[in-house]
């Protein structure tokens, strides 16, 4: 090979026999069409829509409260700032740099595309059943529209002999035997109304035909809310990010006055020491960095993916991340306000009454507002405040989820005016068809399922540490840094640098291995003991953990499977990055690279001569050829080719 100046160049040959399935047909796609955000703020607003959810308000409360309240803090920062921090940053800016979907955008490093892949398949089965927590809160919120909120009393249809109006009562007695437990008349609106709750998974039943209903006015909203894209999307998201913090402050203000919200907010805060030598303490830490921080869905890497090339989106994510963790920390305070004031009514300790997860939202809550004054409409607010936490939770990962498949096949869903606005319909029905088991008698089983594996900590985990390993010790953090300085005009602090080198990788493997030593089979809690789940569908939950864990291998395997060449030139062919010229910094200036074959990239972040070829059969007749061809052009996709071959 040979090379004019400069020398101090990285080149990398795409030889026409390497071409991948999604290079294919790529001729037909202007980049330059692709959508971008409209307003400055429709950026950061969709990263807090989607990421400030319902584990923010449902989750970090109850563990703080659970793991040293106050001092749960500590290790909350430290994971936020060791393992959250770099790799929000790191997903942010690959988008932004890419300008590609979750699955594309890792061309950069081919052979850990994998970890696109694995993103697609997390994102797509958390829109399966997220989604029905919608139709939960939907169904909650019509039913408010009443003079009595239907969970108040034992007086409905449904009721059993052995409800009970006094929520602690029923909750305290649920170890008893059949002839004396008593069920709350929250618990029995939620087991025997709402869910209609089976015995287990061998009797799945009919479907809830009023669930069903909610559930497709949920469907009916996120379509609404995604199928134009992202100009669509930015507009939404100024409505349903924003107003949950006016339903935030509406209900405080309300719960501090309740009597005994005091009793509850020190119960939430009260920093015990002690428990930070607990190591269940920095495993709830870090897991809940990456559920609310929505980290390895691939999402934050598709919202990237629409800013302009030189938005500051380092900033944006400092922004973001104070909003999601002062949301989670403000939250609990809501929270927990309310739940003081129902330990004081009923002379118990908060924690007697404190939950995580549904529980909290549909059962202590709920029960909690049945007590205030002018219940309905705090009861109405409440449920309006969980819709719209989930509604853009839901709406941007169908779009995370539509960004990576349609960036995978330009030339079919990027075309035309509704092939794009037709895919997301399709998606959209099928995820719905599919949802119809989860609102089944037995659908709660197989949400738990959902829940517990698909989209775990373990398969978070895991692909966070392979994308931290793959630019930290593959890709080099300083090329990645130099791609930063280009975007932004300035080179970030090292800190992002450290994280994805030792900090990240460490801190993903240790919370991992911890999560596999500490692991238990899934069980599900009810009113009348405990349901075991049966092998096979433990088994069903570890195949679809494993759906997107094995990606990353997979992938890599058949990445070098298919390049050609010695397992070095392999190596060397899967790791170079396919770039254009805007994101090496060059417009005009653009080397005299020649080559006898076949398009290439020119990489001038890594200071080294070119490397040596072999193998290539490429004559020397050729490679004289090649010395004198004209030099190089753009085309309309800004890759270098050699004007003649």
């Amino acid at each position: 090979m040979e090379v004019s100046k400069p020398t101090d160049v990285y080149i990398e040959e795409k030889m026409d026999g390497h071409t991948t399935d999604e290079e294919k047909g790529e001729e037909e796609y202007n980049s330059e069409d692709r959508e971008q955000w409209i307003g400055k703020a429709d950026f950061v607003l969709a990263l807090i829509g989607f990421s400030v959810g319902l584990g923010n308000i449902w989750r970090f409360p109850y563990l703080c409260y659970k793991n040293g309240g106050g001092a749960f803090l500590v290790p909350y920062f430290v994971m936020l700032l060791g393992a959250g921090a770099p790799l929000l940053i790191l997903e942010v800016g690959i988008g932004q740099f890419m300008s590609q979907g979750g699955i594309t955008a890792w061309r950069m490093l081919p052979i850990f595309q994998g970890i696109g892949v694995a993103n697609t398949i997390i994102v797509q089965w958390l829109n399966i059943y997220y989604v029905v927590i919608l139709a939960w809160a939907l169904y909650y919120m019509v039913l408010s529209f009443r003079a009595h909120l239907p969970w108040e009393s034992c007086d409905n249809s449904w009721n059993t002999p052995n409800c009970v109006d006094d929520y602690i009562i029923g909750a305290n007695s649920s170890n008893s035997t059949n002839a004396t437990m008593r069920v709350p008349s929250i618990v029995e609106f939620w087991e025997r109304k709402a869910l209609r709750l089976s015995d287990g998974l061998h009797e799945m039943g009919t479907v809830n035909w009023e669930m069903c209903l909610a559930l497709i006015g949920a469907w009916i909203l996120v379509y609404l809310c995604v199928f134009k894209g992202v100009r669509s999307t930015g507009r939404v998201v100024y409505f349903t990010a924003t107003f949950p913090y006016v339903l935030l402050f509406i209900l405080l203000i309300r719960a501090t006055t309740l009597e005994g919200a005091s009793d509850g907010i020190i119960f939430y805060l009260k920093p015990d020491a002690k428990r930070l030598a607990d190591s269940q303490v920095w495993i709830d830490a870090g897991t809940q960095i990456f559920f609310s921080y929505s980290i390895g869905l691939g999402t934050l890497v598709a919202l990237g993916s629409y800013n302009k090339f030189k938005n500051n989106f380092f900033r944006d994510c400092i922004v973001f991340a104070c909003f999601n963790s002062g949301t989670s920390i403000f939250g609990g305070f809501v929270i927990f306000s309310v739940l003081g004031f129902m330990a004081n009514k009923y002379g118990v300790a908060v924690g007697e009454v404190a939950r995580s997860g549904p529980g909290l939202a549909f059962i202590a809550y709920p029960a909690a507002i049945a007590e205030m004054p002018v219940a309905p409409l705090w009861s109405i607010l409440f449920f309006f405040m969980v819709i719209l936490l989930g509604l853009d939770s839901e709406f941007v990962g169908v779009e995370g989820f539509v960004t990576a498949i349609c960036d995978l096949f330009p030339q079919y869903l990027r075309v035309g005016t509704y092939r794009k606005p037709l895919f997301i319909l399709g998606c959209c029905v099928f995820w719905f068809i599919i949802g119809l088991v989860l609102i089944m008698e037995g659908g709660m089983y197989v949400f738990q399922i959902f829940d517990y594996y698909s989209a775990s900590g373990i398969a978070l985990l895991w692909v966070s540490f392979f994308q931290a390993t793959a630019i930290g010790w593959v890709y080099g953090p300083k090329r990645m840094y130099t791609h930063f300085e280009l975007m932004l005009g300035w080179k970030p602090d090292p800190w992002c640098m450290i994280g994805w080198v030792f900090l990240t990788p460490s801190l993903c493997a240790g919370i991992f291995v911890f999560s596999l030593v500490k692991y238990s089979p899934l069980t599900y809690e009810r009113s009348w003991g405990s349901y075991a789940y049966p092998d096979w569908a433990i088994a069903l939950g570890w195949i679809m953990a494993l759906s997107s864990i094995m990606c990353i291998p997979v992938v890599a395997a058949v990445r070098l499977l298919m390049a050609k060449g010695t397992i070095m030139e392999r190596l060397r062919y899967t790791t170079t990055p396919r770039l254009k010229p805007y994101q090496l910094g060059r417009k005009k200036d653009i080397p005299h690279v020649t080559l006898a074959n076949g398009q290439f990239n020119v990489d001038p972040t890594m200071n080294e001569k070119p490397p040596m070829y072999l193998n290539y059969d490429i004559s020397q007749e050729k490679r004289n050829e090649a010395v004198h061809m004209e030099p190089l052009k753009r085309t309309k996709h800004d890759e270098f080719v050699p004007t003649t071959q």
